[in-house]
């Protein structure tokens, strides 16, 4: 039995990740204009799996391809992605990690060329992206219908949980906050009714045990914009649909002033969990093993997720066991070099 929180296992409706260890989802910008998995996100993601991560969340992989962050993300808007994600799925599997995907829509924050691009209003990001254009209702009701089917698709492709993407100033965040969205109807009146809409069709399009996962921007850290606060309230009445809050900040706001140090978003993840009761996710600098442990010991997080350690060090669970003076199993192929 671990004695180290993180090397704990932690179960989620009828999926138990191993540990408290997670990849967070990185843009690898190495898919072609079809948006699919190819040799790049094989080796990639496989790596981390053999490193032992309990859990992958794969990159922002969009629902439409005018939702695309560039022209080089991943995409599950067709049936032609379920093959390739399967592959890549049984290659992460193999080692005991568990896998799922975020489902994305870059909204006015796409850099796509060749497609207009949409917002729940016509403010661009910055002077250098196009203008969007607001949706209208009945295009509301396709990239909802195009979240249910991408979730679908996952599941076919044989994913264990499913993310979805609203952080970092994509679509679903643009929606929520009042510095994005000045609409007069009911999606401007209340900003979670997108989220809402998504998360019920999501949630009858995979099985009941299947866990969902949601990434946001806890503080947008800007005058008018949502803190910590303003998210609980804004989840409190979709929380039933949610199984964990995976906890970021920024992006809604290109020039919004962002302090950055080991554990900067550590606090808002310790707010979301005390308020929304529900199991967090923590993600910002936290890869020192002692600091992320101790996160995990105060009852400030439930799992830890490592984005850029995980590209520099993808064998970053087998050095923390280490420093950790955990005993964790290694690769059979790696036993005669364990720590």
């Amino acid at each position: 039995m671990a004695k180290s929180r993180i090397f704990e296992s932690f179960s989620l409706k009828g999926v138990t990740f191993k540990n408290r260890i997670a990849m967070a989802p990185m843009c690898q910008y190495s898919a072609g204009n079809d948006g699919l998995v190819n040799d790049w996100h094989f080796i990639h993601y496989a790596a981390r799996a053999i490193g032992q991560a309990g859990l992958i969340i794969v990159e922002a992989t969009a629902v439409e391809s005018r939702g695309r962050i560039s022209n080089r993300d991943l995409g599950i808007w067709s049936d032609a992605a379920i093959e390739p994600f399967n592959k890549l799925i049984r290659q992460v599997k193999k080692h005991g990690c568990k896998i799922g995907i975020q489902i994305a829509h870059a909204g006015r924050k796409a850099t796509i060329v060749d497609e207009p691009i949409v917002a729940p209003s016509a403010i661009p990001f910055n002077d250098t992206l196009q203008v969007p254009v607001e949706l209208s209702t009945s295009e509301i009701d396709s990239v909802i219908h195009n979240f249910a089917s991408s979730a679908r698709r996952a599941v076919a492709a044989g994913v264990d949980f499913i993310e979805i993407h609203a952080a970092h100033g994509y679509l679903i965040n643009q929606f929520l906050s009042p510095l994005t969205n000045v609409r007069k109807d009911e999606f401007g009146t209340d900003k979670s009714l997108f989220l809402k809409m998504i998360l019920e069709e999501v949630v009858k399009s995979i099985p009941d045990q299947m866990p969902v996962f949601i990434r946001v921007s806890a503080e947008e850290y800007m005058e008018g914009g949502n803190h910590p606060e303003d998210l609980c309230r804004l989840l409190e009445p979709v929380k039933h649909f949610i199984d964990l809050v995976h906890v970021s900040s920024g992006g809604v706001i290109e020039n919004a002033a962002v302090e950055s140090y080991p554990g900067y978003q550590l606090h808002f993840a310790d707010i979301l969990r005390q308020q929304l009761k529900l199991p967090v996710m923590a993600v910002g600098m936290l890869e020192s093993p002692a600091f992320a442990e101790e996160a995990l010991q105060n009852n400030k997080a439930d799992f830890i997720a490592l984005g850029r350690e995980f590209l520099r060090n993808p064998f970053w669970p087998l050095h923390a066991a280490s420093h950790l003076s955990e005993d964790i199993e290694w690769p059979e192929q790696y036993a005669r070099a364990k720590l």
